[in-house]
């Protein structure tokens, strides 16, 4: 008999909806007026629910996707990075990145991302951490971390140029190039393009095949790359990378000026406040 269960994942009422059909559960990320943004509730929800997924015995393969019309907007920055001690602070940044991309080359289940619209940043890089992408002909990528003055994370720093090639690679990770569906199927950044209003009934289609093949029995891996191990120690390096980055004046003085143009006075005077003080704090990292 088919079973369908329906409940939401969080500490926040339907910030996640979770639902198993057939063997396969999907986590659809539910806050679409901040276009399913990686805030601090977000991302513990999804996390959360990937964990839960693992140890659930009836869930045999994972989907993840996000509420239209964004797939995901990227980590909030600013709403991750508090005032505090810098050398805490980077403590802090290095091992919160570290987790975040450890859930997903951890997980024990296949998973397939199901990308329904615009990605952006850590959601891109990890999406290439699961077995599978597939998206929409309205999914797009982004990953701006030139634009930022940061480095790269979620093992992109060799994932994608191990996936997409030399140029591809650099043009996404340090030109900020934000190919569409067709273009990032062209250079192999995911495994297919289909109609947005058949993406779900594709996913499901494809997470049961892997239930029938017994793929939860099998190795995981990050689109075909299998050393996850390898991935680990990529993303440890890139976690310490990205904190240094976090912490330098580019980025700070970055941060300042684009709060102070959306208006946020007060999240704009902790970061300055963390550039003002660099040339005495950067001395303790």
């Amino acid at each position: 008999m088919r079973r369908i269960l329906k409940r939401s994942f969080s500490s926040v009422p339907e910030l996640v909806v979770k639902s198993t059909k057939n063997n396969v559960t999907t986590i659809r990320m539910n806050d679409p007026k901040k276009l399913n943004g990686w805030t601090e509730p977000m991302m513990r929800a999804v996390f959360d629910a990937i964990k839960h997924a693992d140890s659930d015995d009836e869930t045999k393969a994972v989907i993840l996707t996000g509420t239209d019309p964004y797939y995901c907007a990227g980590v909030n920055l600013s709403g991750t990075i508090k005032l505090m001690h810098p050398k805490k602070l980077f403590k802090t940044i290095v091992e919160h990145n570290q987790s975040v991309f450890d859930t997903f080359l951890d997980r024990k289940k296949p998973m397939l991302v199901a990308i329904n619209g615009p990605a952006i940043g850590a959601c891109v890089t990890s999406a290439t951490l699961c077995d599978a992408v597939i998206a929409s002909e309205k999914a797009k990528f982004l990953t701006p971390f030139g634009r930022l003055g940061i480095t790269p994370e979620g093992c992109s720093s060799f994932l994608f140029y191990h996936l997409i090639g030399n140029d591809n690679a650099r043009r996404m990770l340090h030109e900020d190039w934000e190919p569409t569906a067709t273009e990032a199927k062209e250079i192999g950044l995911i495994t297919d393009v289909v109609p947005h209003d058949k993406l779900m009934d594709t996913a499901q289609s494809i997470a049961e095949k892997w239930v029938q093949e017994e793929r939860h029995l099998q190795p995981r891996s990050a689109m075909g790359y299998s050393d996850l191990q390898h991935l680990k120690e990529v993303n440890a390096r890139e976690s310490v990378e990205l904190g240094h980055a976090f912490l330098s004046e580019k980025f700070l003085s970055a941060q300042v000026k684009f709060l102070e143009s959306k208006g946020k006075s007060q999240l704009a005077l902790i970061f300055k406040s963390i550039l003002y003080t660099r040339p005495a704090w950067s001395k303790l990292l």
